[in-house]
């Protein structure tokens, strides 16, 4: 397995995680479009997103107690395909059946879903098992495909949206329907590492300190995804409503901008970064002082800065908890990686859906302000982490050792 080259693989892996992102980003441009052609009302169109996470949180549960029953080399080859049919029945049934819009809105974002959990499950653990100089560097670099894929969908969206028209937005969705394809066929043709579906059972019975540290790191993704994902869910409709920013160029200045300086600060942590756990704790101070600004500023600049400016911060908090995991525990395998996709997808759907009740109850400017609760916690948090892992690393070795 050593002498395999797994290059083909791992740009497969690359390609679905880029890909990934039209699942995530697409729908909300297209929201205003649904509400203005087909009159799906607001509730509805949230409930599409509730229903994505919840589809993804049920495939992170399922695999975290059910790993073993699955082929995982058949999964990942055709989880692409299962994210283009969703796409497509997104696209299509709309336009031939206009009347029950939502119901193929629906099923298509079920489709989809169900992918976007099997990639968040499968990707990050199949590239922790491809034998590596920098096993960091390549964990980073796949989430940072991630960021630049949703920087790729917002700005051909928005701009396919202005010049070419809304009511052309199925071909729009299609078109993000063939790329998943490729990373498919990719997928066929090259060869898979072997990856660890079991936890280790001398790891699991003799070690209640590991079991503390997973459920430590899950904490961690959690509160780091609350993080990331109120400012990238609400960034567009706060700059748009609270900072009177044209939507286009909202879009393009705020969601665009956020996702690029995720990706590059992504990149630079693949390629120059080390000891993740400073990295997170600093990620987690600096997303803090980011929503105090946009939760307390009355200057448009600075808030419009600070919305930006926590791309940079959260970028590291998703991945990097991953990355901690991966070296500060021994022997994780498929099940904990799907328990931290449930921890993050939980983070994704909760902290949003609060900004929202807030945002309504008071304002916009109030959610963000509410939000900075996640990473003052994550802070705090992180603190308790750094500790328990200095104390920890003796056992874990031996666990190791028992398990070579």
């Amino acid at each position: 397995m050593a002498n395999v080259n797994f290059k083909r693989t791992k740009f497969a892996c690359y390609s679905a995680y880029f890909t990934m992102s039209s699942v995530f980003c697409l729908p909300p441009l297209l929201f205003v479009t649904f509400h203005e052609i087909y009159n799906v009302s607001w509730t509805l169109l949230g409930t599409l997103i509730l229903t994505n996470f919840c589809t993804q949180l049920a495939i992170d549960l399922i695999f975290t107690v059910f790993s073993k029953k699955f082929n995982i080399r058949v999964v990942v080859k055709i989880m692409p395909l299962i994210t283009s049919l969703g796409l497509l029945i997104y696209a299509i049934f709309p336009m031939a059946f206009p009347e029950f819009a939502y119901v193929g809105l629906l099923i298509g974002t079920i489709f989809f879903s169900v992918a976007a959990g099997l990639s968040e499950v499968l990707l990050s653990p199949m590239i922790a098992s491809i034998p590596s100089e920098n096993p960091q560097r390549d964990m980073s670099l796949l989430h940072s495909l991630y960021a630049f894929g949703v920087f790729s969908v917002v700005v051909i969206g928005t701009l396919f949206i202005k010049f070419i028209g809304a009511e052309y937005w199925a071909y729009l969705t299609m078109f993000f329907a063939v790329l998943p394809i490729l990373a498919s066929i990719l997928f066929m043709i090259s060869p898979m590492p072997d990856m660890n579906k079991e936890e280790s059972t001398v790891c699991v019975a003799k070690s209640k300190k590991r079991t503390l540290g997973i459920a430590l790191c899950v904490a961690c993704i959690f509160l780091g995804s609350c993080a990331e994902n109120v400012m990238s869910n609400w960034i567009s409709s706060y700059m748009d409503a609270q900072l009177h920013i044209d939507k286009t160029l909202g879009d393009i200045l705020g969601m665009a901008t956020f996702a690029i300086l995720l990706g590059l600060t992504r990149i630079a942590y693949a390629k120059w970064g080390k000891n993740i756990s400073r990295i997170l704790l600093i990620g987690m101070t600096g997303a803090g002082v980011c929503y105090l600004v946009v939760g307390l500023s009355s200057n448009i600049v600075f808030a419009c800065i600070a919305c930006i400016m926590t791309g940079i911060f959260t970028a590291m908090l998703w991945p990097g908890t991953l990355i901690m995991m991966e070296e500060k525990l021994p022997d994780v395998g498929v099940a904990s990686y799907a328990l931290m996709a449930a921890g993050g997808d939980l983070g994704a759907s909760v902290a949003p859906q609060l900004m929202g009740i807030v945002a309504d109850a008071f304002s916009l400017q109030t959610g963000m302000l509410v939000s900075a609760i996640f990473p003052v916690l994550g802070i705090v948090l992180m603190l308790v982490i750094m500790r328990f892992f200095k104390t920890a690393p003796k056992e874990f070795e031996g666990l190791k050792s028992k398990n070579a």
